[in-house]
């Protein structure tokens, strides 16, 4: 199952308003359960670099289904996961992308978001994935 349109621009609407309230410009992007950019909106004023990294925070949450903050944490020198920001064409390993998980706990999609601190761009996110559905997936033992 996909992210919809309908839900993907509500997520993006609520993504939007967090970033206002933060008094921040974002770059927001929802891609689909395959990892296909859905809908994308950039603010005024922000940064064109915020763009290719909204999409791959998304897709990072996606492929992984987690949020792209605790992958960075298991991709540290060391970790279980060191480099593999290198694999897929590329992905971001720091906080701002959420998977999209529906009433039923099936990923649909995930949101990235890009343009401010890293604790803004995670606060955005999660207003975002949260409009829609739930954040997070299911138990299962390799993402604890």
């Amino acid at each position: 199952m996909h992210v919809t349109i309908e839900d993907a621009h509500k997520a993006i609407e609520a993504a939007r308003a967090k970033a206002v309230e933060l008094g921040t410009q974002m770059c927001i992007a929802v891609v689909d359960s395959g990892g296909n950019l859905k809908a994308f909106y950039r603010m005024d004023d922000a940064w064109v670099g915020s763009i290719d990294i909204s999409q791959k925070k998304a897709k990072t949450a996606l492929f992984f289904g987690m949020p792209t903050g605790q992958i960075g944490q298991l991709s540290q020198p060391g970790g279980p996961l060191y480099g593999i920001e290198h694999s897929n064409d590329g992905l971001i390993t720091f906080p701002g992308g959420i998977p999209i998980v529906d009433k039923d706990g099936v990923m649909s999609g995930a949101i990235g978001v890009s343009g401010s601190t890293v604790e803004n761009d995670h606060a955005v996110a999660e207003a975002g994935a949260s409009a829609i559905g739930a954040t997070e997936l299911p138990e299962h033992p390799w993402r604890t």
